[in-house]
Parts: C-alpha cells; structure tokens; sequence
C-alpha cells in the first residue's frame, strides 16, 4: 500500500509494472509461445533443408540459431506498446511521477525475460539438433546473452517510434532489420571465430560495449519517440 500524499519509488513502480505485464502475459500465454514456436520451427525447417550431413549443420549452426533468435524476436517486437496506446495507458506513463525513461526500461526487460529468455533456456537443444560442436555452445550462449537484450532495446526505439500507426507489423520490421544486422554479425562471429580457432573474446566484448551504451541511450531515445508519436 501507498500512503497517502506519497509518489511511488523507482523499484516500487518497475515491481508494479512488471507484475502488471506478466499477469496481462499469462492470459495470453499462447501469444507469449509464439516466439518460440518459430524460432523452433526455423531450426527444424534448416536441419530439414540441409539434409543428414552434420558437418554442414554444424558450420552453420550458430547462424542459423541466431538467425531463429533474431526473427522469432519480431514477432512481438509491434505489440511492445500498441496495447497501452491503444487504451490510454501510454498516455498515463507521461504524466507518472517517475521518468519515462525508466518505465520504459522496465517494459522493455519484461520483453526481453518473456520472449527473448526462452530462447536462450532451450538453445542447447536447438544446438544440439544442428549438432553444433559442444565447445562452441558457451560462446553461442555468452552471445545470445550479450546480444538479446541489445535487440529488444534497439526494437523498443523502433516500436515507439511506430506506436501510432495502425497495422505496422511489416514497418516495423523493415525498420529494425538492418539495425539488428551489426548484432547478428557479431554475435554469430563471436561463434565462427571460435570454431576456427581464433579469439572470440573482441566480438563478445564489442556486444558488451553496446549492451552498456544501449541501456543507457535507449531507454531515453524510446521515451523521446514515445512523446512524439503521442504528440
């Protein structure tokens, strides 16, 4: 309970907010097994077009898997913010106590935790399937790990900036597609480096260094494109 004439804290509004999107995505819970479903489904269709040779899966195993995260990840990429535009809850996070910014932030690791996370959890079983070398699955995942967030951040920029425009699914992704291109390329580099045997540390950090700069300029550049979709 709030008292009376107090504003909420930071942690006190992300913990409602966060509460509040995981009840809305449990209800929907089939919507939320979309993502997954087609990152599966992209694995399965590549190992069947690729044949029975394993040696060919296995080089292009860390590609196609991130190929699968990166395209599973659009699927929910459009309704980020379109359900509070739509009842108005978008335009009550502008007139919150607490900055925009952060709001954002939180909706956006909600994202990512719900869709980009499960992915992540059963990436040594799609490994497996497209039969990747197992001293390469540490790298993918430390990849993966590094890479997603950074997806679902640039993604969250993209939604805002969309948010207003009826039936953008297709927008959207033409958008954010070539700003994920840097992050495949370096997250399935990190990959390929390691199975040639050179040092897959630089692409890792690299993924780290745009990690850090995303957390920090993302949320205010969402919360910018927010304000003027709205406005």
């Amino acid at each position: 309970m709030i008292a009376p004439g107090t504003q909420p804290g930071l942690w006190q509004t992300a913990r409602a907010l966060a509460a509040r999107d995981l009840r809305l995505l449990w209800r929907r819970r089939g919507d939320a097994l979309q993502p997954l479903l087609f990152a599966l489904l992209v694995v399965v269709l590549f190992a069947l077009a690729l044949g029975r040779d394993p040696p060919l899966m296995a080089k292009v195993a860390a590609a196609v898997l991130w190929l699968a995260v990166l395209l599973a990840g659009q699927l929910s990429l459009d309704s980020l913010f379109r359900s509070d535009a739509e009842d108005g809850s978008l335009e009550q996070w502008l007139l919150a106590p607490v900055p925009l910014a952060w709001l954002v932030l939180v909706r956006v690791l909600v994202h990512w935790a719900t869709t980009a996370l499960p992915m992540i959890v059963v990436s040594p079983l799609l490994a497996e399937m497209l039969h990747l070398p197992h001293d390469q699955l540490p790298i993918l995942l430390a990849s993966l790990l590094l890479g997603t967030p950074l997806l679902s951040l640039i993604g969250g920029v993209v939604a805002a900036l969309t948010v207003s425009i009826r039936r953008s699914g297709i927008l959207v992704a033409l958008l954010a597609l070539p700003l994920f291109v840097p992050v495949l390329v370096f997250g399935a580099g990190s990959v390929a480096a390691a199975a040639r045997g050179q040092d897959p540390v630089g692409a890792l950090l690299l993924l780290g260094a745009g990690l850090v700069v995303a957390l920090v300029l993302a949320p205010l550049a969402t919360a910018a494109a927010i304000r003027i979709s709205l406005s």
